[in-house]
């Protein structure tokens, strides 16, 4: 018998995590740079939108074109450049403020970026229509999706094995931005 997976957070309201909001709203501000965004996102709940896509239709017995058969997507964002990109919401208000009719699945930071590169994605953009859109990209894509768990269980899991585990340092914004994305002013 297939079982239906617990959610992560089976209690949850929908709501923005309080630290990746803060995080957000101080990286908007100035106050907060990149790595307190990404720390953030690295533990948070965060929400990833399936929609439906209509796979046939048919005419009805009134002339009128009807669903037939539709299966659920995971639609990505493609840049000017041709680049692929896979979205993410801090809260139900953030997703339904770019669709309405999208439908949101738990995952965390790291899965959701685990995602992004098994599907060749460029990017995963969170909250591409606010209230504050951020994207992550190249190494710092890569090593939140290297991720399976905090930080220090990551670390303590590596201890001993010859590894080095660096902490991130604020870096300068990277070049290469998805051109859709402006940082606020």
């Amino acid at each position: 018998m297939v079982s239906i997976p617990r959610p992560l957070v089976p209690d949850d309201d929908g709501s923005a995590d309080a630290s990746v909001s803060a995080a957000l709203a101080a990286f908007s501000a100035g106050t907060a740079d990149a790595v307190q965004v990404l720390t953030a996102l690295s533990t948070a709940r965060v929400l990833v939108p399936v929609v439906a896509l209509l796979t046939e239709s048919e005419v009805g017995a009134h002339g009128i074109r009807q669903e037939k058969e539709s299966e659920m997507a995971l639609p990505k964002l493609i840049g000017e450049d041709g680049r692929e990109a896979v979205l993410a919401f801090t809260g139900t208000d953030s997703l339904t403020r770019w669709r309405p009719d999208a439908r949101p699945i738990q995952a965390t930071g790291p899965q959701v970026c685990r995602a992004a590169v098994q599907e060749q994605a460029a990017a995963v953009v969170v909250d591409v229509a606010g209230p504050v859109p951020f994207v992550i990209e190249g190494t710092l894509l890569q090593a939140l999706a290297a991720m399976d768990g905090p930080p220090e269980t990551l670390a303590a899991r590596l201890s001993g094995t010859g590894v080095t585990v660096a902490r991130l340092a604020p870096t300068p914004p990277p070049r290469r931005r998805f051109p859709w994305l402006r940082r606020p002013r």
